[in-house]
């Protein structure tokens, strides 16, 4: 069924095998495009997930996170809470075309500006060559250093550093973890397991926010994501009284 919950990273956390489809309006043929922006709602987006949801076979475990407002700002706020927590390739690129096409509508209201002439900021210089030759390089002096040789106490002093470097790397990597669960996006949400045909019947039952006309989803089938619904969390029925 759909409901409203918080989207955070669990101990549970798993990557499971699962087939993947997005609705956003720069789906081709689903969205409408117009000079001033893109739009979907979330109607049009449920709908297109029901219609790849019907060659799935007979049952599959289903999971949709969505997004979905009336305005661009909060779509925008929304969507990049969600971007943050969940960072899939789907809604990375949603708000990526979003940003663009915001700053397109934007320019297009702006009197251009004049060129002051002058050089462009300085960047980095990377070619395919060079890159090559600066690899080589570097193994190069490594080599070189490493043949010089090295004394008994040098060895120990580097092994000890190695284990240092060591423990704060996986330090580190559990301190991430943590940080990771401290941030939440909240989202629609949709689950359900078992007959498809019964999944259907409530995909589209109360569709959330049917007055929205920014919407971002992304469907999630597979035999088994206890590992992706281990991230949504139920809001407390009396938070905040």
């Amino acid at each position: 069924m759909w409901r409203e919950a918080n989207l955070a990273f669990s101990d549970a956390i798993a990557a499971p095998e699962c087939s993947i489809v997005a609705a956003h309006p720069w789906v081709y043929g689903l969205g409408q495009q117009t000079e001033n922006g893109a739009y979907l709602s979330p109607v049009n987006a449920v709908t297109h997930l029901a219609e790849k949801l019907t060659s799935q076979g007979e049952s599959a475990e289903v999971v949709i996170f969505m997004v979905a407002s009336s305005t661009h700002s909060t779509f925008m706020e929304s969507l990049g809470q969600l971007v943050d927590v969940f960072p899939a390739p789907a809604f990375k690129q949603v708000k990526r075309l979003a940003e663009s096409s915001s700053a397109l509508a934007i320019e297009k209201m702006q009197i251009p500006a004049r060129n002051a002439g002058g050089l462009p900021p300085s960047m980095p210089l990377s070619v395919p060559t060079s890159r090559s030759a600066i690899a080589a390089a570097a193994i190069k002096r490594a080599q070189a250093e490493a043949g010089t040789g090295t004394d008994m106490f040098q060895l120990k002093a580097q092994i000890a550093s190695f284990g240092q470097t060591r423990d704060a790397l996986l330090a580190d990597i559990a301190n991430g973890l943590s940080e990771l669960q401290k941030q939440n996006a909240r989202v629609w949400v949709f689950t359900s397991s078992g007959n498809l045909a019964s999944t259907l019947l409530q995909l589209a039952k109360d569709i959330p926010a049917p007055s929205a006309v920014y919407t971002a989803a992304m469907m999630m089938t597979g035999a088994d994501l206890e590992g992706i619904r281990s991230m949504i969390h139920e809001f407390e029925p009396n938070a905040g009284a």
